[in-house]
């Protein structure tokens, strides 16, 4: 898997989350977006976590800048190796 297929992957999530439909791209920072607050952010990273078996820290989501940051963060975490 690549970023732009977790991106892809991403789209399918944000679109159940959020009403509003949103397109989007590597450097877009959802935390900008009108729809966007605490509640959401946690929605989101649970059904991101769920959707990809990954776990993540809450300093580790709020250091990503942007979407692909957040992709590459999932990428880290399905290619680390299995404890």
């Amino acid at each position: 898997m690549n970023q732009a297929e977790v991106i892809e992957q991403l789209q399918k999530i944000f679109n159940t989350v959020f009403l509003e439909p949103v397109a989007l791209d590597q450097a877009l920072d959802i935390r900008k977006l009108r729809q966007w607050d605490w509640i959401t952010d946690i929605y989101f990273v649970i059904a991101v976590e769920d959707f990809f078996g990954v776990k993540f820290r809450i300093y580790e989501v709020e250091a990503t800048k942007n979407i692909g940051e957040f992709a590459d963060l999932i990428l880290e975490r399905l290619n680390a190796p299995k404890r």
